[in-house]
């Protein structure tokens, strides 16, 4: 069985975030691809919750994994979220279908924000790394 992980804020190539060295190390890039969700900043950081309007699309690159246990596990501690965290976690890990580039869905781990999204700011490009915000 193959496993995606769809990434949409920190952990993108282009984010310079440490935690992208390990995704890397543990997976292959497939395509850059979108998933129907409203995207908020939340902090430095963005979220996505998921929508019903197919006009709300977020950009996201879509990985394959190669060893999806120890990079979950390891994505899951940096996301703050699955069993030994708080309840009301910030996201939380759902299977999700997401559209590659090439226009075929694939079901993806995406990391979904799971708080209230009143007061936040929806980034309305739904891409982190395009926000328009200075």
């Amino acid at each position: 069985m193959q496993h995606y992980l769809f990434v949409y804020g920190t952990l993108r190539q282009n984010a310079n975030h440490p935690m992208h060295q390990l995704l890397a190390q543990h997976s292959c890039f497939v395509a850059m691809a979108s998933y129907q969700a409203r995207l908020y900043q939340v902090d430095y950081y963005p979220g996505a919750v998921p929508s019903n309007n197919a006009a709300e699309q977020v950009v996201g690159e879509l990985y394959q994994l190669t060893q999806p246990d120890l990079l979950l596990s390891a994505l899951d501690k940096y996301e703050e979220c699955g069993p030994g965290f708080a309840p009301l976690q910030e996201y939380r890990r759902e299977l999700q279908s997401v559209i590659p580039e090439n226009g075929d869905s694939v079901v993806a781990w995406v990391y979904v924000y799971n708080r209230d999204t009143d007061g936040l700011t929806q980034l309305l490009s739904g891409d982190f790394l395009n926000t328009g915000i200075t």
